[in-house]
């Protein structure tokens, strides 16, 4: 049975409600929905910006992808940084070494030192991961993964399982097994967060903090200085 509103002289439903709950669903749009906004991972932010088309059409709640008001927002921007800047230094010191993973990050290390690559580097760590990855794999996933799987404590633990396994994927490919893993340790932490407060904002700054610092780590050299804070 549909939920779409109906017009008042025909009683069936508006066209484009139809549209949106289609959108909605899982039928033939709706998947072809979701195949683009996968696709769109190919030119990051652009899943993101589609994520946020989608939501629109759909007639979807923006609080369903997390966007909804914080309390505060200067309190989500100061959590949020100091959190992840806090976890940054707790991955790199503790957690990565602990897993075996090479001091120096390969695939960014070309920033060390490196000016002029500096504001693309700034850039891409709040645009394309802050707001992007973040809209997408928490907010729209959660989203995508609540409808079909349930809002019980159960679903959310696979949720965010799903979730973090598949953020780990698309860091292997540049970043390679460590880059991997870090990206599934956050995306398990990041979910947790999210499948509990439903908000979206307090992750963004968090996770643009938590790249931010890795790109300071490395512009400034120190990276295996940071690693070895704790084991020598």
């Amino acid at each position: 049975m549909s939920d779409a509103p109906v017009s008042a002289n025909s009683g069936s439903p508006i066209p484009q409600d139809r549209f949106a709950a289609k959108l909605r669903g899982f039928g033939a749009l709706g998947i072809l929905a979701v195949l683009v906004i996968a696709a769109g991972q190919i030119v990051p932010p652009l899943s993101a910006g589609l994520v946020l088309v989608w939501t629109r059409l759909s007639r979807t709640p923006w609080r369903e992808i997390g966007y909804a008001r914080p309390k505060s927002w200067i309190g989500s921007l100061v959590i949020g940084a100091v959190f992840g800047v806090a976890f940054k230094f707790l991955m790199k010191a503790i957690v990565m070494p602990l897993l075996g993973a090479n001091p120096i990050n390969h695939a960014y290390h070309y920033l060390a030192g490196n000016w002029p690559e500096l504001p693309a580097a700034v850039f891409t760590m709040i645009v394309v991961a802050g707001f992007g990855e973040e809209t997408v794999f928490r907010g729209y996933m959660f989203e995508r993964l609540g409808k079909l799987l349930g809002r019980s404590p159960a679903a959310r633990t696979v949720i965010v399982l799903v979730t973090a396994a598949l953020f780990g994927s698309i860091h292997y490919i540049g970043q390679g097994l460590a880059g991997a893993q870090q990206a599934i340790i956050t995306g398990l932490v990041f979910g947790a967060v999210f499948a509990v407060t439903g908000r979206i904002w307090m992750l963004m700054c968090a996770h643009a903090a938590f790249d931010l610092t890795a790109v300071a780590i490395i512009y400034w050299n120190i990276e295996s200085k940071v690693a070895h804070l704790i084991f020598r």
